[in-house]
């Protein structure tokens, strides 16, 4: 095809010559030309230079084991849908590769040494750099972090959820580059929480004033306008997205063309791309599977994201009975044998931890007086018989007092570890008596929100079981809030577990507490109240794994946002 497409291109150009030379005046005859003589013979007439062959784009391509809910970062809630973000968006800071924030729309981080936090806390002034632009050319400005906290507080808009800006009494943009955040007491999770992914108030702001709502609109869905090294070009629904280099990123065009992702329906098949190469990248990889991948060649990161794999205790009224007694807890959780799950099932890569801060800045969060759950199968019973609950027909599974029996339900999503995680669990804490009934949704189901119906937001399940952090790297988290509750009337509320006023007020104090070592004692106060209650069960520690084609340059990862130097990446041939 290319040499037809040459020679009809030399045709063409053949004709329009002799064309043109029918039409031209008579020329001005010039001397002959010099002919060589014997001693100076004619030069060779140059050789013609092919025709350059356009050159290949490059494409590196994700096998991406969860389709995106959403595009808008303040209506999804789901990990395969955010980490994509450093791609089409922007954070006012990001963390490098050691977690560890750096200045990207700012020209510097805020703190009270350079000016950018006021004495009393009460005040965050940022200084944006002049330089930012959206990928349409339209300038990125203070407005569009004003648009952003507006479209988040309106109740027209209905966000996942206001957390943190609900904390600020207001946010002022008095020129082009500066934004003012003003709070009516400190908030020391601040760095953490604000500005991940800014709106761009030039695209949304026609929807929301025609609309009264920018819920509809295209771009949550369809960002084509963003400020990342890529924008959005195509969604297959079920099958691909395609991200294309953004010509106007502000801090250099992207080496690597396309970014391109395969949607893959699970870990099994994620693992058959990489190894066949026909992905480049893949994450959430079992690790049963790392000396596979390393074997081929295929290079392993494993990077530190604060995420912990635990069991996600239901307290609220539509609970259980027995999951709400803490005797009931505490039993289960001498009754799983954890250190089996991470030797047996995950090839011993991981290890059992105790709290959702274990992750975190080397567990300085987490108080020293814990004493871990161990495997007890024993005492598991004797708890158990102690508390009432007993077998009284001798069908292996004990009842409480009014003679229900003990049986609990355990949720999770269709990942091959937690349904085998499930097995292992049912089998364990049968022996002591207590049946588990399991039951696991695909990822779009189990992680909807309250108006989806979906299990653990409704309360349908007793255990819930995924992985997670808080606001990494600082060690804040919303989930156990008493106003996160969700409801008919705060649909969008995530804490899925329930109201302890005891924890809620701890929760609330370290929000406050801007001196560093008080803080950290009131998280010593958290973590040894939920470890001792068990409402929330430790399994494993779950860095990030990732997989990558070992011809990719260049390439880097943090636990924050994983592709923050996307724009660097490369091929090596």
């Amino acid at each position: 095809m290319k040499i037809k497409l040459w020679l009809t291109l030399m045709t063409i150009l053949i004709v329009f010559s002799m064309v043109m030379t029918s039409c031209s005046p008579a020329a001005t005859p010039e001397p002959a030309a010099e002919q060589p003589s014997a001693e100076q013979p004619m030069e060779e007439p140059a050789a013609e230079t092919p025709m350059e062959e356009a050159m290949e784009p490059k494409v590196v391509t994700f096998a991406w084991t969860q389709e995106p809910d959403s595009l808008h970062p303040f209506y999804t809630n789901m990990w395969f849908s955010a980490t994509l973000q450093q791609l089409y968006l922007c954070w006012a800071w990001e963390y490098d590769d050691q977690n560890i924030a750096y200045p990207n729309l700012v020209e510097e981080i805020p703190s009270v040494e350079n000016g950018g936090i006021s004495d009393d806390g009460l005040t965050i002034t940022l200084t944006l750099r002049d330089d930012i632009v959206w990928s349409d050319g339209t300038p990125l400005t203070s407005a569009d972090f004003k648009f952003t906290y507006d479209m988040l507080m309106d109740d027209a808009n209905s966000v996942n959820s206001k957390y943190p800006y609900d904390a600020l009494t207001s946010v002022e943009a008095p020129d082009e580059r500066t934004v003012v955040m003003n709070f009516p007491e400190p908030f020391a999770a601040w760095e953490a929480n604000f500005w991940r992914g800014i709106l761009p108030k030039h695209i949304l702001q026609p929807v929301y004033d025609a609309e009264g709502s920018m819920m509809g609109a295209d771009w949550n869905m369809n960002p084509t306008v963003g400020c990342g090294p890529y924008v959005l070009d195509e969604w297959e629904s079920g099958s691909y997205m395609r991200f294309t280099k953004n010509e106007n990123y502000w801090k250099g065009i992207a080496k690597i063309d396309d970014v391109f992702l395969q949607f893959v329906p699970d870990d099994a098949a994620q693992t058959a791309a990489l190894l066949a190469g026909d992905a480049d990248l893949g994450t959430f990889i079992p690790a049963s599977d790392v000396p596979t991948f390393q074997d081929a060649g295929l290079t392993v990161f494993t990077v530190d994201s604060g995420y912990a794999e635990g069991w996600f205790i239901n307290f609220r009224e539509m609970a259980s009975p027995a999951i709400r007694d803490v005797e009931v807890r505490q039993a289960i959780a001498m009754a799983l044998d954890r250190q089996a799950i991470s030797d047996d099932l995950l090839l011993g890569l991981t290890h059992p931890i105790e709290t959702l801060w274990d992750p975190i800045a080397g567990g300085a969060y987490v108080s020293p007086d814990i004493v871990p759950w161990e495997y007890n199968p024993e005492a598991a019973k004797t708890k158990l018989e102690n508390a009432g609950y007993v077998d009284s027909d001798g069908d292996g599974i004990r009842e409480d007092l009014d003679g229900n029996p003990l049986v609990l339900v355990h949720g999770t999503t269709i990942r091959e570890i937690r349904q085998d995680i499930q097995a292992v669990a049912q089998q364990q804490l049968r022996e002591i008596g207590i049946d588990l009934a399991i039951e696991s949704q695909d990822s779009d189901i189990f992680f909807g929100g309250y108006a989806d119906g979906a299990p653990p937001a409704i309360g349908e399940q007793d255990i819930m079981e995924w992985s997670d952090s808080t606001y990494f790297p600082d060690p804040d988290t919303d989930y156990w809030l008493c106003d996160q509750l969700p409801s008919e009337e705060n649909p969008y509320g995530y804490n899925y577990y329930g109201c302890d006023e005891a924890l809620d007020a701890l929760f609330q104090a370290q929000l406050v507490e801007t001196d560093p070592a008080a803080r950290q004692a009131i998280f010593h106060e958290i973590t040894k109240y939920m470890h001792d209650n068990v409402l929330w069960y430790g399994i494993y520690s779950d860095p990030d794994l990732w997989v990558v084609n070992s011809n990719l340059t260049g390439v880097k990862f943090s636990g924050v946002t994983p592709f923050y130097n996307i724009w660097e990446w490369d091929f090596a041939n």
